[in-house]
């Protein structure tokens, strides 16, 4: 059954590609995809039961190709499906031609492949094939710096998962197996000193994935690229990257023996800071986007290298969360770029007053991913910090504190009055829809927060009634204190401007790509 999953929209890719008409073939993309969010439901519930496996192939143990959907790729499996939901409604009355369905059902069943299979070398091959499927998608309006962002998206992926295929090939030799959990296993039997190089080798393919810092240079062609339709940069930026995040757990688990989370967590906490820099210095509204997704990618990873279950948690919610508002939010952005005809968001104004739902729509992406009160991104940020020490969670009030500076510049566009002499464009029913029903997800995954955390991961949580009172006047204090700083410095410093000239370079992107192999390589072997 599982198969299906990967299978299933392939050929409807295909016969979407060949169906004459467009319309009726969009009605049935919706369909298609409406199906498929209900069969991940029901293997969701059939997971809590116990791990849902199909054996491909026929053959015993480890030798075949084995699809598993337990708590966590269940989840994800889950989390894809709506995903692509609202982006097929939101693409529904898109003038596209017929390449962009075509690749984003592909795209759909390789990341579900991703998240089902328990193979390393079969996660390899699903990679690299998704990552072609990304860079025609991202050059799919062939103009030049399109196809510029996309070669350069497609070279930096193809470089780095030759570090990934070096990691298993040595890892194979050790433990003679690809298979996840057998690998982890036999791991366990081994010298630990054994796995630093395999495990160094892996980890810098898949933090560069997950734009860890200094590995994130390439997100920014690859998310903001003009030729790029919206609702693939936000499934890149609210999807995609969580399937490496996720990857990023499952290989940390092969090798338990050698993971050093304070690594990680000090990685986590230059990566949030970096990313808060570089966004905040922006002005193109795409850019904004895509930097503010490290600096969260960042926080979750400070929540998964802590010892302690609260936070773990959290940053699983989290990571479900922020492709919800991320995916929102670029939606938006589309159409509010589109409307105004710029992406410069000094020349935005007035959403509100010109599109209130868009407007409210935005506005509640934008409460989610700042952590406001009653939203989801509040939920997930005080089980983070709950399971972490004191002066953790001040560093974590600090960075969240840059998320809030980040979203105060983003959301000037809302208010105030449009440019004289700009143009008022419609705005597609279908497209509001589906970032409004993002929004309102967004606010019931808050209301609803402690029930989803115990409902998806199995995990009983509560909420401390002082302690979330205490966040809340924490949040308002941020809020005010984020906007004098805006203000007063960041709205006037030249400094965020130069950052903003900044350039990273396809030779900048493979140095920093050995650099991070060869720190990660010398602290793995210390720590042992």
């Amino acid at each position: 059954m599982l198969s299906f999953f990967a299978m299933i929209p392939i050929m409807i890719a295909i016969f979407l590609y060949i169906l004459p008409s467009q319309r009726i073939a969009r009605a049935l993309a919706i369909v298609t995809q409406l199906g498929l969010t209900c069969a991940a439901f029901y293997v969701f519930f059939l997971s809590k039961q116990g791990d849902v496996i199909t054996t491909i192939g026929g053959y015993a143990g480890v030798l075949g190709i084995i699809l598993k959907a337990d708590t966590l790729s269940s989840v994800f499996l889950l989390l894809t499906s709506f995903i692509f939901l609202v982006v097929s409604v939101y693409s529904f009355r898109d003038r596209g031609n017929k390449l962009f369905w075509f690749f984003l059902f592909i795209w759909q069943g390789l990341l579900n492949g991703i998240f089902l299979t328990g193979d390393l070398f079969n996660a390899f091959i699903l990679i690299e094939v998704v990552t072609v499927v990304v860079a025609v998608l991202i050059m799919l309006n062939r103009d030049n710096r399109s196809m510029y962002d996309g070669m350069v998206y497609l070279m930096i992926n193809v470089v780095a998962m030759q570090f990934y295929l070096f990691g298993i090939g040595y890892l194979y030799k050790l433990t003679g197996v690809l298979d996840m959990n057998a690998a982890t296993q036999a791991a366990q039997q081994l010298d630990p000193a054994s796995l630093v190089l395999p495990f160094a080798l892996m980890m810098t393919a898949i933090c560069l994935k997950c734009a860890f810092a200094p590995l994130f240079s390439w997100l920014p062609n690859a998310y903001g690229t003009p030729g790029a339709p919206s609702a693939v940069s936000a499934v890149l930026s609210g999807l995609h990257i969580k399937a490496s995040l996720y990857l990023f757990i499952r290989v940390q688990g092969v090798f338990e023996a050698v993971t050093v989370p304070g690594f990680f967590l000090v990685i986590g906490i230059v990566t949030a800071v970096a990313g808060f820099v570089l966004a905040v210095s922006q002005s193109d509204v795409r850019l904004i986007l895509a930097y503010s997704t490290v600096s969260q990618i960042g926080m979750i990873v400070v929540g998964l290298s802590v010892a302690d279950l609260y936070a773990n948690t959290g940053s699983l919610y989290h990571t479900i969360n922020h492709a919800l508002f991320k995916t929102a939010l670029f939606l938006s952005a589309g159409m509010i770029t589109r409307a105004y005809g710029t992406r410069d968001i000094n020349r935005i104004r007035g959403v509100f007053r010109r599109y209130p739902l868009l407007g409210v729509a935005t506005m509640m992406a934008v409460l989610g991913i700042t952590g406001a009160p009653f939203t989801n991104g509040s939920i997930s940020k005080y089980f983070i910090m709950s399971g972490v020490t004191f002066w953790m969670s001040t560093l974590l009030i600090f960075i969240n504190l840059g998320t809030i500076i980040i979203f105060i510049k983003y959301s000037w566009m809302l208010f105030g009055h449009p440019e004289p002499g700009q143009k008022i464009v419609k705005i597609d029913g279908f497209k509001q829809a589906a970032a409004l029903a993002l929004g309102i997800v967004c606010l019931a995954g808050g209301i609803f927060g402690v029930q989803l955390v115990e409902f998806l991961f199995g995990v009983p949580m509560s909420v401390d009634v002082l302690g979330y009172l205490e966040k809340i006047a924490l949040f308002a204090v941020s809020g005010v204190g984020g906007f004098l700083i805006y203000k007063h410095y960041i709205s006037k410093s030249p400094l965020f401007k130069r950052i903003r000239e900044m350039e990273f370079s396809f030779r900048w992107m493979c140095v920093s790509m050995g650099a991070f192999f060869a720190v990660t390589l010398l602290v793995v072997h210390f720590f042992q």
